[in-house]
C-alpha cells in the first residue's frame, strides 16, 4: 500500500512522462502564498473528471523534505517564480486518499481507527529518535514530532468528501468525521498547510461548519484558483495543434464551464475544459463522450427526476440551450438535503453536470458531451416526449433545409405537444420549444439566441460551423399570436441578416408564429444570398 508519510514523487513523475501534460504548477505559487500568510487551510472541490489527484501528487513532489525535485520542476513555470526555492522540499508530507480507507472498512469508527493506526505506524517508524507520550494518539504523536524537530507538515487529503457520497443518510457518521478532521488539523502548530480536494464543498450544519478554518474554492466560487480547475482554452488549443485535432470541435464537445475569478481589477472569466475528456479525445484521436468512464447517466437521472417544483421545466429549458436563474445559498453541501429545485441544481454544478455563472446567477448545460448525458438519462424516463422531440429534430432540420414550411410547422407542433411539461405562455416558451425541436442542428450550427443584428435582435441565429460551411445560415424570428409573414417582414426591415457579416452563401429567413386561438404554429421560409 505504501507509505502515507513522504509518499514520494512517483505520481507526478508519471504525469510528466505521459504523452499529455499541461503545466499547472502555478497552483504551487498559490499554495506558497498561503504558507507565507499562515492561512494554512485550503479546500478545493470540483468534479472527479477534473484531475484533483494529479494536483495533490504535484504538491507532494514539490514540498517533500529529503528529496531534490529540481529536476522535476526546473523546466516548468513555477521555477521562474520568486517563491520557488523558498519552500521546495522543505516539509514532511502526509498524503491520504480517504476513499482508500473508506473502501477497506465497514463503519466510520473502523475507518477512523484504521486511518490513525496507519498514520501513526508511518510516523513512529520514520521519526524513531523521538520519544512519544502516547503512541496510540495521532494528534499527540504529531505534537511530539513537532516539539522535537520544529518541522511542520504539509497534509494532503484527496477524496475528502467520499463519506458524504457513500454514507449519504448517516449524519452521525458525517459529524464524527468532521469532528475528527477539526481536532486533527485546527489550531495545530504541526500543520504548515492542509490541502483537501473533493467534489462537494464542506458540509454545513445549520449556519455553522465544523471546518470553518478552511478557505474553500469550488465550481460556484473558484476564486483565484479558477485557471487550475482544468485545462484552459489556450492549453486545449495547443493540444489540438499538437495532435492535429479540430479546435472548433473540441470547443463544441468540451467547452462551456465558465469559471469566474472576481478580482480587484475586475472579473476574469476562464473557459475550462475537463482534462479527462480532452486527454481521451487527443489520445484516441476522436471526439466523443468519455463521461461514462468515471460517471454514469444513472447518477444524473436520480436528481433530475426528483419531484421538485419547476425542476423539470428548468432542465428542459437548459437542454434547449437556455440558462436558468438559481439561488446557490440554500445548498447544504451534501447529496440528500434538498429543500428546493435550486439545491438540486447546485449539486449538479458541483458534480459537473451544470456550469454556474456567478455574475448573473444562472446555470446551464456546459457542452455537447454533458448534454448527451441528459439525453441518455431522459431517454429512460417518463418525460412526456422530450426524448422523442430530440430524436425527431433530425427530420425537422432536413425539412428546414428543404424549405418545407409546412413540415417545419408540423414538426414544431409535434414538439409542442410532446413537451407538455414546459409552461407554454409567451414568446420565450415558444423560443425554448423551437430550440429543443432543433436540438440536432447543433451538430452543424452554432445557435445564438437574441443575437444583436441590424436595428434590433434576431430571435435565433444558426451559424454554420466551419466544417459544415455548405449548409445555409438561418435567421429565425418568432411571433406570438401575430403572423409568420409579419415575422419575415421584420427580419428584412430590421436587417437581421447583417448579423452574419462574415458569412457568405445561402441564408434562410424563417418566420414562425403561434396562434393562441387555433393553438397552431405557422411557418414561412424565404431564401436570400449573402
Amino acid at each position: 500500500m505504501g507509505s502515507y508519510l513522504n509518499p514520494g514523487n512517483k505520481g507526478f513523475q508519471e504525469s510528466l512522462n505521459s504523452e499529455i501534460y499541461v503545466d499547472k504548477t502555478g497552483l504551487i505559487e498559490k499554495t506558497n502564498e498561503v504558507l507565507d500568510t499562515r492561512q494554512k487551510f485550503l479546500c478545493v472541490s470540483r468534479p472527479r473528471r477534473f484531475g484533483k489527484s494529479m494536483a495533490a501528487d504535484m504538491l507532494a513532489a514539490y514540498y517533500e523534505r529529503g528529496e531534490d525535485s529540481a529536476e522535476l520542476f526546473g523546466t516548468l513555470k513555477i521555477s521562474k517564480v520568486e517563491s520557488y526555492e523558498k519552500n521546495r522540499n522543505q516539509y514532511d508530507i502526509i498524503k491520504v486518499n480517504m476513499q482508500e480507507f473508506l473502501s477497506m472498512t465497514h463503519s466510520m469508527d473502523e475507518m477512523l481507527s484504521m486511518l490513525q493506526k496507519y498514520l501513526i505506524f508511518d510516523l513512529t517508524d520514520h521519526f524513531d529518535n523521538v520519544r512519544f507520550r502516547d503512541e496510540n494518539n495521532l494528534i499527540q504523536v504529531m505534537k511530539d514530532i513537532y516539539s522535537k524537530t520544529k518541522h511542520s507538515f504539509v497534509i494532503l487529503i484527496d477524496e475528502w468528501d467520499c463519506l458524504f457520497r457513500e454514507y449519504q443518510q448517516d449524519q452521525e457518521a458525517q459529524k464524527k468525521y468532521l469532528d475528527f478532521l477539526r481536532a486533527w488539523l485546527k489550531d495545530k502548530d504541526y500543520v504548515a498547510l492542509a490541502y483537501m480536494t473533493g467534489i462537494l464543498p464542506i458540509k454545513k450544519y445549520g449556519s455553522h461548519s465544523a471546518l470553518n478554518m478552511f478557505t474553500e474554492y469550488s465550481m460556484t466560487d473558484p476564486g483565484e484558483l479558477a485557471e487550475y480547475f482544468g485545462f484552459t482554452e489556450q492549453e486545449v488549443s495547443v493540444l489540438c495543434e499538437k495532435y492535429e485535432m479540430n479546435f472548433e470541435d473540441a470547443k463544441t464537445w468540451y467547452d462551456g464551464y465558465q469559471l469566474i475569478a472576481h478580482r480587484q481589477t475586475g472579473n476574469e472569466c476562464y473557459s475550462m475544459y475537463s482534462p479527462k475528456s480532452v486527454v481521451e479525445a487527443m489520445m484516441r484521436h476522436k471526439f466523443g463522450t468519455y463521461w461514462n468512464q468515471t460517471e454514469t447517466y444513472e447518477a444524473l437521472k436520480i436528481y433530475i427526476q426528483m419531484d421538485m417544483d419547476g425542476l423539470k421545466d428548468s432542465v428542459v429549458r437548459m437542454l434547449a440551450g437556455e440558462s436558468v436563474p438559481i439561488n446557490i445559498g440554500t445548498f447544504s453541501n451534501d447529496m440528500t438535503t434538498f429543500a428546493t429545485k435550486d439545491d438540486v441544481l447546485t449539486l449538479l454544478v458541483h458534480l459537473g453536470y451544470l456550469t454556474y455563472n456567478s455574475i448573473d446567477g444562472t446555470v446551464s448545460i456546459p457542452n455537447k458531451e454533458v448534454s448527451q448525458e441528459y439525453v441518455n438519462a431522459i431517454s429512460t424516463m417518463n418525460w412526456h416526449g422530450v426524448a422523442e422531440s430530440v430524436e425527431s429534430s433530425r427530420k425537422l432540420l432536413e425539412a428546414l433545409w428543404n424549405m418545407d414550411a409546412d413540415a417545419v410547422a408540423e414538426g414544431i407542433e409535434k414538439a409542442h405537444e410532446e413537451i407538455s411539461i414546459l409552461q407554454y405562455n409567451d414568446e420565450n416558451s415558444l423560443s425554448c420549444t423551437i430550440q429543443l425541436a432543433f436540438y440536432f442542428a447543433r451538430e452543424y450550427y452554432t445557435m445564438i439566441r437574441e443575437m444583436p443584428a441590424g436595428k434590433g435582435f434576431a430571435d435565433i441565429c444558426m451559424i454554420p460551423r466551419k466544417k459544415h460551411s455548405d449548409k445555409p445560415a438561418v435567421v429565425i424570428e418568432l411571433k406570438w399570436d401575430k403572423s409568420a409573414v409579419g415575422a419575415i417582414e421584420q427580419i428584412k426591415e430590421k436587417q437581421y441578416g447583417d448579423a452574419l457579416k462574415e458569412y457568405q452563401g445561402k441564408l434562410l429567413l424563417v418566420g414562425i408564429n403561434y396562434n393562441k386561438m387555433t393553438k397552431k404554429h405557422e411557418c414561412v421560409i424565404e431564401t436570400m444570398q449573402k
